[in-house]
């Protein structure tokens, strides 16, 4: 069976020169749960942004990007980008409609839904996110954490197979993280979340990936990679609290 999602060798270069992917390969099975670690610089975002083709500018190299065995071109770039939904670290930059109802729709409209389908497709995905008669709220007037799930309700409705969140846990309090996990961990599509949240990984993430600069330096079960204490200190990262608890003496 094919993998949901395959890089072989992702380089990617910002304008001014750095190489901010240095040759990124890895998979991810259909179902599981990725976690994407590493320290502020490494190319998390950046890896993100490649999986629906909104980086690199032009897909006019050899494809790098596999989604279910399709290579990502240009030829199949909607097609991808309704296969691989992508959370933005900052709701701010995913919301601009005046309602929650307006930017749940927005992807479902790009696809020719009736608008009965639109609404059916839209109630749906503010359920699944835990907004249900949030649809004629203005997103201006909601909370950091309820922003986030109205992203993510926006993300749900178009119904992709894949889903790549980055950051999704940042900024919110104890109580929005623990229902942010919760809403996670009962998605049945495949995640690859970029987060610098580890209880999360350990959590919700069966296998874990740790990028530093550009490159994929550790890669396995994420309780055992993230109990490896000089390999997290190596790269910025600390054992997560939750297996201190269970390694009192650092694994």
């Amino acid at each position: 069976m094919s993998a949901a999602l395959e890089l072989r060798n992702l380089r990617y270069r910002y304008g001014d020169g750095t190489e901010a992917l240095r040759g990124i390969s890895f998979s991810v099975a259909e179902g599981e749960c990725v976690g994407l670690i590493g320290p502020n610089g490494a190319g998390k975002s950046t890896l993100l942004l490649h999986l629906n083709g909104i980086l690199p500018e032009r897909l006019d190299g050899a494809p790098a990007v596999f989604v279910f065995g399709e290579p990502l071109t240009e030829a199949v770039l909607d097609k991808m980008r309704r296969a691989v939904g992508v959370l933005f670290q900052d709701p701010d930059d995913q919301l601009f409609c005046p309602t929650v109802f307006e930017d749940v729709a927005f992807g479902p409209r790009q696809f020719g839904l009736s608008e009965a389908g639109v609404a059916a497709r839209v109630s749906a995905a503010l359920k699944r996110a835990g907004l249900e008669h949030f649809e004629k709220r203005s997103p201006i007037h909601l909370s950091h954490g309820e922003k986030r799930r109205v992203c993510l309700a926006g993300v749900l409705a178009c119904e992709p197979r894949v889903l790549a969140l980055d950051e999704p846990t940042s900024d919110l309090d104890p109580r929005g993280r623990r229902e942010l996990k919760e809403l996670l961990r009962q998605l049945p599509v495949t995640k690859i979340i970029a987060t610098h949240d580890l209880e999360l990984v350990v959590e919700l993430c069966s296998r874990a990936i740790v990028l530093d600069r550009g490159e994929v330096v550790a890669q396995g079960p994420s309780a055992s990679l993230l109990a490896d204490e000089p390999l997290m200190l190596a790269h910025g990262l600390e054992m997560p609290h939750i297996l201190r608890h269970h390694h009192p003496h650092g694994g």
